[in-house]
């Protein structure tokens, strides 16, 4: 790990073999992921995304906030190999990236993260909605749509302040604008502050709500319109998964904030630690984007139908096809 080799060079009271020691485990972490989580998590999110969009008429709300966290994770996936080959998880790098490619890297990490959060927020108050309102239509599958664009948009947005500090904490300190903004703790804060502590307090408003519904007894409880029961251990397992994936990273980010710069820590035999704490944390962050969609295959109880017909759907020709579509046209009305 490079953090043991400039330590190593410029404080003596620096645990060298312990440095050493994080580092062969984190090089082991990252080599498992990037051999059994990394193509799992690529093959089951494709898979997610092609059989939704294939079947489109079938999709529900969940549906829809799945799919926009599947393209979510394969942007994470699309991260995960360039990161985890560099030095700074594995001792057995392939490369090393300058400054542009580590700040690319890290604004489509942080959109992602928030793609992620706020879609797991949103599917938990769109589920109370349709829960309290089942015949408003508030929560349809149309205006999800429409909710997961504005998602994506804001996501980039809100990435954008961050990108600011980043970059100009990056370049030199001739220009007088950046060198006002030389601050990384600062867009630390941004993102755990729009990425993690509003995403759990909505997330907690919603269940307090969804608990309160479920303790009431309404003749709305009988409607046939609303969603499949399944659908609540499915949303409670994935909230739980992914604030369980996200919060080592976000805590990293706070520890950054608090206590500034790693390098103005006075006690330096500390830093090994930080370091390996951090990559296992981001390591957790992007085990997010094979955890989803493998939950998703197992609670989902339509998604094997839907995947059965999309490969009917590959493997036929023009007669059984237009069969076919007949019969689901059938189905459908």
């Amino acid at each position: 790990m490079w953090i043991c080799m400039v330590y190593n060079e410029t404080d003596s009271s620096v645990d060298f073999r312990l440095c050493q020691d994080y580092g062969l485990i984190l090089s082991i972490f990252s080599l498992i992921y990037l051999l059994v989580c990394f193509p799992l998590g690529l093959c089951y999110n494709v898979l997610l995304v092609a059989v939704n969009l294939s079947n489109k008429v079938s999709m529900t709300m969940p549906d829809v906030y799945f799919v926009n966290m599947a393209i979510a994770g394969l942007v994470l996936n699309v991260v995960a190999p360039v990161e985890l080959l560099s030095s700074t998880f594995t001792r057995w790098h392939a490369w090393e990236y300058n400054n542009e490619v580590y700040i690319t890297l890290l604004i489509l990490f942080n959109i992602s993260s928030l793609v992620i959060m706020y879609s797991t927020t949103l599917l938990s108050l769109d589920y109370y909605i349709e829960r309290a309102l089942p015949r408003t239509y508030m929560s349809s599958v149309y205006n999800t749509k429409h909710v997961c664009g504005f998602i994506w948009g804001g996501a980039v947005l809100t990435s954008f302040s961050s990108l600011l500090f980043y970059v100009c904490n990056h370049i030199s300190t001739k220009m007088v604008e950046c060198s006002k903004m030389q601050n990384k703790e600062a867009a630390d804060a941004i993102m755990m502050f729009i990425g993690y502590v509003v995403p759990a307090v909505a997330v907690l408003y919603a269940f307090v709500l969804i608990l309160r519904i479920r303790k009431e007894s309404t003749p709305l409880d009988q409607d046939s319109a609303r969603l499949d029961p399944s659908i609540h251990r499915l949303l409670l397992a994935s909230v739980c998964v992914q604030f369980v994936l996200w919060t080592p990273y976000y805590m990293t980010l706070l520890v950054h904030t608090v206590a500034g710069a790693p390098g103005y820590i006075s006690n330096a035999q500390y830093l090994p630690t930080y370091y390996f704490l951090r990559c296992v944390s981001k390591l957790l962050a992007f085990s997010s984007s094979f955890a989803m969609p493998l939950m998703y295959r197992q609670m989902n109880k339509n998604f094997s139908s839907k995947l059965q017909r999309l490969l009917r759907r590959l493997h036929c020709r023009d007669q059984s096809c237009s069969h076919e579509r007949s019969t689901v046209q059938q189905v459908v009305t």
